[in-house]
């Protein structure tokens, strides 16, 4: 593991590599195209490419874009009907900046929004060092239907919260995906449980509502030897059983209100 210096300057080099990888993980976990050398990058080199000669980390080098990879453009494609046989994908290019301003207002909001708007990107990603005020992020739904425009506070960026052991994968499905599985249970969509749009995996996936993901929590099972049963929640050995994994997937709509509605679910050994 490389060497974390100890003064303020190099701490804060430190800081914000950490928030430059996970925002990278981000955009490379929604499928948009990133190599591998862009989203994993040693502190060494992020020092080399984006330092100062006075060993201040410049913001706006930090900077970057990408574009939807052809998964996500499926995915993001609602089906063709008559009217419109040919439909655009509901996504983009996405522009991400880390801001330097001392403070974050409707200005900044709006100055943002603008250069993502007038540049055609489809998402905006500001990544600040202080939380936006009241009045800027009320404006954000201002600007909604032109671009998605989106705040993390660089605090929030340290650890990819994705990685943790305690947070279940999530998985967006495309809109076939969504159709096939409320078909399959014949549910309807209001049935679902919610996640808030504020959820922090939902924000991190930039979650829309009415978009549905798999969560998939991974539980330990043991079964009874020579009964071909299963016993669910203990992680020990019964009788001459083996333990094992299970997979235990939950569908949950994106929207903004709280879900009154017990999990669906289906589970799948393995």
């Amino acid at each position: 593991m490389e060497d974390l210096p100890n003064d303020a300057k190099s701490k804060e080099v430190v800081r914000l590599w950490k928030a430059w990888k996970t925002v990278h993980e981000m955009v490379a976990d929604r499928e948009y195209e990133l190599a591998d050398e862009e989203v994993n990058i040693s502190l060494d080199r992020f020092r080399d490419e984006y330092c100062n000669p006075d060993g201040s980390v410049n913001r706006s080098k930090l900077q970057f874009s990408a574009r939807p990879s052809d998964a996500m453009l499926k995915k993001n494609t609602p089906p063709a009907t008559e009217s419109n046989p040919d439909p655009s994908p509901d996504c983009g290019p996405v522009w991400v900046e880390f801001l330097t301003d001392k403070q974050f207002g409707v200005g900044q909001i709006r100055q943002f929004a603008k250069y993502t708007i007038s540049n055609n990107y489809k998402t905006g990603i500001m990544v600040t060092h202080v939380a936006l005020s009241p009045a800027a992020r009320k404006s954000l739904a201002s600007v909604e239907n032109l671009a998605k425009i989106e705040c993390f506070l660089e605090d929030d960026l340290l650890v990819n919260i994705t990685h943790h052991e305690l947070v279940p994968r999530h998985v967006l499905l495309s809109r076939d995906e969504k159709t096939a599985l409320l078909k399959r249970y014949r549910l309807k969509e209001t049935q679902l449980p919610r996640i808030l749009q504020k959820d922090p995996v939902a924000r991190y996936l930039g979650l829309k509502r009415g978009q549905v993901v798999k969560i998939i929590r991974v539980s330990c099972v043991s079964e009874m030897g020579g009964q071909g049963g299963s016993s669910k929640g203990s992680p020990v050995k019964q009788g001459t059983g083996q333990a094992r994994n299970q997979a235990t997937v939950t569908l949950q709509l994106a929207g903004d209100s709280d879900g009154q509605n017990e999990d669906e679910t289906y589970s799948a050994s393995g």
